[in-house]
C-alpha cells in the first residue's frame, strides 16, 4: 500500500472532499485541469462585468482594471494551485493546516460555499433572462426551476464527468462566440466611434472611475484565484510547473478575452446585459449560446460548493452524507435565491465577497511563502486530519476576522473614498501583515497537535 493511501479517510469516492488526494490518484494532465477551469472563464458574467464598467466608467478604465485583475488574480491562483498540486489538498483542506485549525477552516468553507451558491444563482439568472427574452410566454419561475435543477445530475459523477462536459461543450462555445462577433459587425451600432476609447460624459481616465472598476473586479478576483485549487490537487506530479498555466490562462480569458468582448459588445450596442444583446445578435442561437456557457460555469459552482459544505458539516457536526447530498442541497438553495431576486443585490454581494475571499487567499499565500518557507514556523507540510490538529489556530482566524471586519468597514465608506473603492485589496494586505505578526507571536504553537511522519516528503512545501 502506498504510504499516502494510509492517510485517506474512507468513503470519499473519487472526489476526496474530506481528505488528501493520494499521489496514485493525481493523474490528470494540466490541459484537463485547465479545461475544467475554462468553465469558469467562459461565463457570460464576464461579458456583463466588461459591459457595465465600460458604459458607466469608460472603456479605458475598464481595460486598465482588467489588466490589473489578470496580474493579481493570476499570481494568487498560480501559487494556490501549486500548493494544491503539491499537497493533494484543496483550499478548504489547505486552510486546516495553513493557519486556521480544523474548526477555523470550516468557517471559511461555509462562507466559500455560500459564495459559489450565490454565483450559481447570478449565473443562472443570466440564462433565465436570455431565454425569457426569446420565449416570453413561459414564466421566469419555470426557467429558474428547470435550469436550477439540471446542474444537479451534471455533477453526479464528480470531476471526471465535469472534465467530459467541459471538453465537448468548449468547441460549441467557440463556434457561438465567433458567430456573435461576426453578427456584431452587421448591426447598426449605438456608438460609432472607437469602442475601446469610449468615455461617458464627465468621466476621465483614472481617479475615482478607475478605482470603482478595480473595486468591481475585486468582487470576483478572490473567487477566480481560489477555484482552480479544487481541480489542481488531481494534477500529475510531473506537471506541477504547469500550475502557471492553470493559474493564468483562465484569468487571461475571463478578464481579458471575455471582459474585453463585454466592453466591445456593451458600448457597440449600448446594452449592459449580455442576456439581452447575445439574443439580439444570434436570436435562438443566442439563447443556446447562453445555455451552454451558463451550464459550464454552474456545474463548477455546484461542484466547489458541495466540497466546501462537506468540509464544514463534517468538521462541525460530524455529518457526512457524501458529496452528492451537498450537490442537491447547493442546487436547491441556488434555486431559492433566484426565486427570491438575489440578482438585485449583485453589487453588494460582490463587494463583501471580494473582501473576504481576497483576504483568505492572501493568508494562504503568506502562510506558505513567509511563515512556512521563510520563517520556518510550524511544519513544512499541510496536515488535514482532525486528530492531529487544534480546533482553532489564531494565525489565520485572527488575520481573517480582523482584515474582513476592517475591510467591510472600509467598503461601507467609513474610511474614505479611496479605501471604499479598494477595500478588498486593503483587506488582503492587512491579512498578510497579521498572518506574519500572529505567527511570530504564537511561535507556530497552534499549527499541529500531533507531529506525524506519514506524509511523503514530496508533499511537503518547506
Amino acid at each position: 500500500m502506498n504510504s499516502t493511501d494510509l492517510i485517506e479517510e474512507p468513503g470519499q469516492g473519487d472526489d476526496y472532499s474530506l481528505s488528501r488526494v493520494p499521489r496514485s490518484k493525481r493523474n490528470m494532465s494540466w490541459l484537463s485541469i485547465t479545461n475544467i477551469t475554462f468553465g469558469i472563464a467562459t461565463a457570460i458574467f464576464y461579458f456583463q462585468l466588461g459591459s457595465v464598467m465600460a458604459l458607466q466608467f469608460g472603456a479605458v478604465n475598464a481595460i486598465i482594471s482588467s489588466l490589473y485583475a489578470i496580474v493579481v488574480a493570476g499570481i494568487l491562483s498560480t501559487y494556490i494551485s501549486y500548493l494544491s498540486a503539491k499537497s493533494g489538498l484543496n483550499v478548504n483542506l489547505l486552510s486546516r493546516g495553513g493557519g486556521f485549525g480544523y474548526i477555523g477552516a470550516s468557517l471559511t468553507s461555509l462562507i466559500y460555499a455560500s459564495n459559489f451558491i450565490m454565483y450559481c444563482a447570478f449565473e443562472g439568472m443570466i440564462l433565465v433572462y436570455a431565454l425569457h427574452a426569446f420565449f416570453p410566454s413561459i414564466p421566469m419561475w419555470v426557467y429558474i426551476l428547470i435550469f436550477g435543477t439540471v446542474v444537479i445530475p451534471l455533477n453526479w459523477f464528480g470531476i471526471k464527468q465535469l472534465d467530459k462536459l467541459q471538453k465537448w461543450s468548449l468547441p460549441l462555445f467557440f463556434v457561438f462566440l465567433a458567430a456573435a462577433i461576426v453578427m456584431a459587425f452587421f448591426v447598426t451600432p449605438a456608438y460609432s466611434g472607437n469602442v475601446f476609447t469610449y468615455m461617458p460624459e464627465g468621466v476621465q481616465v483614472g481617479g475615482t472611475a478607475l478605482l470603482l472598476c478595480i473595486g468591481i473586479h475585486h468582487g470576483i478576483m478572490g473567487l477566480t484565484a481560489l477555484i482552480p485549487s479544487d481541480y489542481a490537487r488531481f494534477l500529475k506530479p510531473k506537471d506541477i510547473k504547469a500550475t502557471v498555466a492553470i493559474g493564468f490562462i483562465p484569468q487571461i480569458f475571463c478578464y481579458g478575452v471575455m471582459g474585453g468582448l463585454g466592453i466591445w459588445f456593451g458600448v457597440l450596442l449600448n446594452e449592459p446585459n449580455p442576456g439581452v444583446y447575445i439574443v439580439h445578435l444570434l436570436a435562438l442561437g443566442g439563447a443556446l449560446f447562453t445555455l451552454i456557457t451558463q451550464l459550464r460555469i454552474n456545474v463548477t459552482n455546484i461542484y466547489s460548493s458541495s466540497l466546501s459544505l462537506s468540509n464544514f458539516f463534517e468538521n462541525v457536526v460530524k455529518f457526512k452524507p457524501g458529496r452528492r447530498f451537498w450537490v442537491v442541497a447547493s442546487g436547491v438553495v441556488a434555486i431559492v435565491l433566484m426565486l427570491g431576486g438575489i440578482v438585485d443585490h449583485l453589487d453588494t454581494a460582490l463587494t463583501f465577497q471580494g473582501v473576504f475571499l481576497l483576504a483568505w487567499a492572501s493568508i494562504l499565500v503568506t502562510d506558505a511563502l513567509v511563515v512556512k518557507k521563510l520563517l520556518r514556523i510550524g511544519p513544512g507540510y499541510y496536515e488535514a486530519r482532525q486528530s492531529n490538529l487544534f480546533r482553532w489556530n489564531p494565525v489565520g482566524v485572527t488575520a481573517l476576522v480582523v482584515s474582513s471586519l476592517l475591510g467591510t468597514i472600509a467598503a461601507l465608506g467609513f474610511m474614505g473614498e479611496f479605501l471604499e473603492s479598494t477595500a478588498a485589496f486593503f483587506a488582503s494586505v492587512l491579512a498578510a501583515i497579521l498572518t506574519v505578526a500572529v505567527a511570530l507571536a504564537t511561535k507556530g504553537h497552534f499549527y499541529i497537535r500531533n507531529e506525524t511522519h506519514d506524509i511523503p516528503q514530496k508533499d511537503h512545501i518547506a
